[in-house]
């Protein structure tokens, strides 16, 4: 737990090291075992008799996955013990107890199973958001969502979001650290340029960024406010950045409708560019991500792909109906994702592989009409030279500077070993 920047970082290696070197290996990761547990942040919160938060109002931005490991929901849980006073409920897109869908919110209301206040924080940001902390009469704001390491997944932005509105609102914010899924080893991918700033991307961060909330949260407060807000992190302990989600022990509580599974995240931020497409990227199928495709598209697609023999995947041919969203009630043609060497897979190299042998093996592609592929890669480039003949390799290059730059600022804001 800490204040200030220089604290935390200071503290930093010490939380690491706390961690056991016992772990799993490279492909298959195992449950955490040899006496070692993680814990993750709301955990050591609880251990320690909410001591952090005692004599304030608490209000906890929060959704389904705010859970503790033998599922119940923590603000339940908070509710419950007199040792903290839960005033208030701050509900993200697809809202606090995840009834919405893609692009939705619970709105305002009085949670039935407590009698909390719930507020919308989906869509909401600097002042206004501000005011929704100032009438919520809290002095903490908390923030305990699991996020699944992609720049435009849109928790992490409701973080950043929910940070500056409490500093407007002069609110003290405490982050409660969780895993990431898809291991924190990497910044990945193109980083965005702030000229393509929305609520899919706020900052200038990576594509697939490898780190925790907490970790984050330390960038957001030290590089992009304009001026930090009063910040405490819990960290987690017993976690290591290479491991993947089934090291944890924790229960994957999904995080969006279309986030089922662990091996959704896995894959998320790379084939989540298909948003941009006129292809299905598998919104309504039982492997959303996964299945990607389209009407008129057979099995050349899998060929090409696998044809480049991308390290750690395989591609299948395949043909399915989606329920809703893009192509509802038709069958189309495309292909599915089989990752089977975790550690060697890239998600968001793939991701344009794919992008780049759809485009040549199907002469029915096209970009969403209103170019939502900048808006995910955050910037022109990658649709550009795609348009433009470039391979795999080129457009991958093509981001390498801005990456490692990005990769170094990262590397003071680590955490975890």
């Amino acid at each position: 737990m800490t204040l200030s920047r220089r604290t935390l970082l200071a503290t930093s290696a010490a939380v690491a090291a706390g961690a056991s070197a016992a772990g799993a290996g490279p492909a298959q990761a195992a449950p955490s075992g040899g006496g070692r547990r993680l814990r993750t942040g709301f955990e050591r919160l609880a251990d320690d008799g909410y001591d952090l938060l005692a004599g304030e109002r608490v209000g906890i931005v929060t959704n389904p996955t705010g859970v503790t490991r033998d599922v119940r929901h923590i603000v339940d849980v908070m509710h419950a013990d007199e040792r903290v006073n839960l005033t208030a409920v701050f509900g993200p897109e697809h809202g606090f107890r995840g009834t919405a869908q893609a692009g939705g919110s619970e709105g305002r209301y009085d949670d039935p199973a407590t009698g909390l206040p719930v507020y919308d924080t989906y869509l909401k940001s600097g002042q206004p958001l501000a005011d929704v902390f100032t009438a919520s009469g809290v002095d903490t704001v908390v923030f305990d969502i699991q996020d699944v390491g992609a720049r435009f997944y849109t928790y992490i932005w409701t973080l950043f979001d929910c940070m500056e509105a409490a500093r407007l609102a002069g609110k003290r914010f405490v982050v409660l650290d969780r895993p990431n899924p898809v291991t924190g080893r990497a910044a990945l991918g193109p980083v965005l340029r702030k000229e393509f700033a929305t609520f899919v991307g706020r900052q200038p961060i990576a594509q697939a960024h490898g780190m925790t909330v907490a970790e984050l949260a330390l960038l957001f407060n030290g590089e992009f406010l304009p001026s930090p807000v009063p910040l405490e992190t819990v960290t987690m302990t017993g976690w290591k950045r290479s491991e993947f989600f089934d090291a944890s022990g924790l229960p994957w509580v999904p995080p969006s409708p279309n986030m089922p599974t662990p091996e959704t995240a896995l894959v998320y931020s790379g084939t989540c560019l298909f948003e941009g497409t006129n292809l299905s990227e598998g919104r309504g199928t039982t492997r959303p991500f996964e299945l990607l495709g389209a009407e008129g598209i057979d099995g050349r697609w899998a060929a090409a792909a696998n044809g480049l023999g991308l390290p750690g995947v395989r591609f299948r041919e395949a043909y399915f109906a989606p329920t809703f969203s893009k192509f509802q009630g038709r069958t189309v043609g495309g292909v599915q994702l089989h990752v089977h060497d975790r550690a060697a897979f890239d998600p968001v190299r793939t991701g344009i592989a794919l992008l780049v042998t759809a485009r040549r093996s199907w002469n029915g592609f096209a970009w969403r009409p209103d170019n939502w592929i900048d808006k995910l890669t955050g910037s022109t480039r990658v649709r550009t030279m795609i348009d433009a003949g470039a391979d795999t390799d080129e457009v991958v290059d093509g981001w390498e500077r801005d990456l490692a730059a990005f990769r170094r600022t990262r590397r003071q804001y680590l955490l975890y070993r």
